[in-house]
């Protein structure tokens, strides 16, 4: 593993420990320490992550001009101090101000900008970059998860958001700058001319093999987001001991490198496209495993290999078959495009996950994310058939 890879993948770590699995981590805490229910509280999140849907076209465009280190070190810098602002928060409407804050931070800090500076600078040698930089940064969850838990039985969830402000500041900024500057100035930077204008990106972004591909990848965004985001609270109705809910959700980031492992393992035997199969099944077979969970350690094993392996072989996955499908021209604004859909649903998940418990129980959702993964799969299928019939 080159250098960059090496320092942009823990910079990664430590941004999405610090980002994004903060929240599902301290929801419990946060609804008992400050009074908000459940539902107002996830749709903070869901406010954040459909901010960085938005944002995320113009990050790709940002990346596709070159000024891919500076965005995503100065978001990572700007989450760092928002953080910092979220452990002073007292009312619903600041804590909802620096969610929406932390996501303008997440379109420039996370993945799919991290995968479009990638993918710019190394070209076709792209795919081998990302899966070592999604092994590392896949046991991102396995430190957020234990550092709350341990850090606010010593403390306090505030002084854990300093602590946590602190750490991406002075660690995880400094990982990005260096480790992205070491990946540009190595690679070839092979940005591909472009030969239309915005009408005819705009024309791609509108065609029925973009938004079958967009939509099936929102709806696992959807489970995804769901089921992780409502793991605790559902564990804790279902009185799991508190320390075996942490233990589950911690060894969610392991299982996430076990299934990129799985997927180098196959890499040469397997189509990308059985992959991306693969991803659905183990996303959907997951929840239904966690639906019949009542205290069965096989199942709840079952559930954390399926669902943390699925999750880890889609963030591979899904901009390798975007590259695949919609080619190569402007990637990093394809690649916004994609992830405006797929924010969105990763958006929505946390809320309609709320509504859908507060209306009808876990039960319910669980049964309803099992189904929008197959659904998924099957608009994937339609958007395959369409990418082969173009090629025709």
């Amino acid at each position: 593993m080159s250098a960059g890879i090496l320092l942009i993948a823990a910079g990664q770590t430590v941004v999405w420990a610090g980002l994004f699995y903060v929240f599902p981590a301290m929801l419990l805490q946060w609804e008992s320490g400050l009074g908000f229910s459940k539902v107002d509280l996830t749709a903070a999140f869901s406010l954040a992550i459909f901010t960085s849907a938005i944002f995320a076209p113009v990050a790709g465009r940002v990346i596709d001009k070159g000024y891919g280190r500076v965005l995503m070190a100065s978001s990572t810098l700007c989450g760092a101090a928002v953080l910092s602002l979220l452990s002073l928060v007292e009312q619903l409407w600041q804590f909802y101000l620096c969610w929406v804050l932390l996501g303008c931070a997440c379109a420039g800090s996370l993945y799919e900008s991290c995968f479009s500076l990638v993918t710019r600078a190394l070209g076709g040698q792209a795919k081998s970059a990302i899966v070592r930089i999604t092994l590392v940064a896949g046991f991102a969850s396995s430190l957020s998860f234990p550092a709350v838990h341990f850090l606010s039985a010593a403390w306090d969830w505030r002084i854990t958001l300093q602590v946590f402000s602190a750490v991406v500041c002075f660690v995880g900024t400094p990982l990005i700058w260096f480790g992205a500057g070491l990946i540009e100035a190595g690679g070839s930077v092979a940005v591909i001319a472009s030969r239309s204008s915005t009408r005819v990106r705009l024309d791609s972004f509108r065609s029925p093999m973009f938004l079958w591909l967009a939509t099936s990848f929102a709806l696992l965004a959807v489970v995804h987001g769901a089921a992780l985001n409502h793991l605790l609270p559902f564990l804790n109705e279902r009185n799991v001991p508190q320390d075996t809910a942490i233990l589950c959700a911690s060894l969610i980031g392991p299982m996430q490198v076990f299934g990129r492992l799985m997927m180098m393992a196959m890499e040469k035997k397997v189509s990308n496209q059985a992959l991306v199969g693969l991803c659905f099944f183990l996303m959907a077979g997951s929840v239904v495993l966690l639906l019949f969970n009542v205290g069965v350690s096989w199942l709840m094993f079952g559930f954390v290999l399926m669902f943390g392996a699925g999750y880890g072989m889609v963030s591979i996955v899904r901009p390798v078959i975007t590259r695949d499908v919609l080619g190569a021209e402007g990637f990093g604004e394809k690649s916004g495009g994609m992830a405006l859909f797929y924010l969105t649903g990763a958006a929505l998940a946390p809320w309609i996950g709320s509504v859908i418990w507060s209306i009808a129980g876990y039960s319910v959702l669980l049964a309803l994310l099992g189904g929008m993964a197959l659904c998924g799969y099957g608009m994937y299928r339609i958007a395959a058939r369409y990418a082969a019939a173009e090629r025709l």
